[in-house]
């Protein structure tokens, strides 16, 4: 009994470094991104609340990836954020948000299973982005128990992705 006891409270704890390990192994969402190209707004205010993401401007149609492995979980239209991707990693424990595309990958659909590197969709202006500066508007959130894509807690994602891009080259 103390051994089911000892491994059930050791869960929570595989699940955090499985977790971390997902955002430690990213890919940068665009091919050939330079760092130069990332500039920290997380805690920028955009329209009137916090912006909790990161913008990466480049030209519409360009090819986003999926950062890592795991599965489409929500195909979104929305007034903000227009064409979007919510994509959970292999854990469950974070979600990573691609708005503002122009379109999505022939064939992606909710709860396929993705692989870091696939092309996911394209960038875009929809939503409430100006038409006149296509970006990616990419979030992270670590999801809480119940594992919902709209309740995530915001996660910065410019470190994440600066390391990606160190690694890239």
């Amino acid at each position: 009994m103390r051994l089911c006891v000892c491994i059930a409270g050791l869960f929570p704890v595989f699940l955090a470094v499985g977790a971390t390990s997902s955002i430690l192994k990213m890919i940068p969402p665009i091919h050939g991104l330079a760092l130069a190209n990332l500039r920290d707004m997380f805690e920028e205010v955009h329209n009137g609340h916090p912006h909790e993401a990161i913008d990466i401007l480049e030209p519409r149609g360009t090819p986003v990836r999926a950062v890592v492995s795991g599965s489409v979980r929500k195909l979104f239209l929305s007034k903000p954020g227009g064409n979007t991707i919510y994509q959970f990693d292999e854990m469950g424990v974070y979600c990573y948000y691609y708005a503002h595309l122009d379109g999505y990958a022939e064939g992606l659909r909710e709860g396929m299973r993705i692989e870091s590197g696939d092309v996911i969709g394209f960038v875009g202006s929809t939503g409430n982005a100006d038409p006149r500066t296509p970006h990616l508007h990419f979030a992270i959130f670590h999801l809480g128990p119940e594992r919902l894509w709209w309740r995530g807690k915001a996660v910065d994602p410019y470190p994440g992705l600066a390391e990606a891009v160190k690694r890239a080259k």
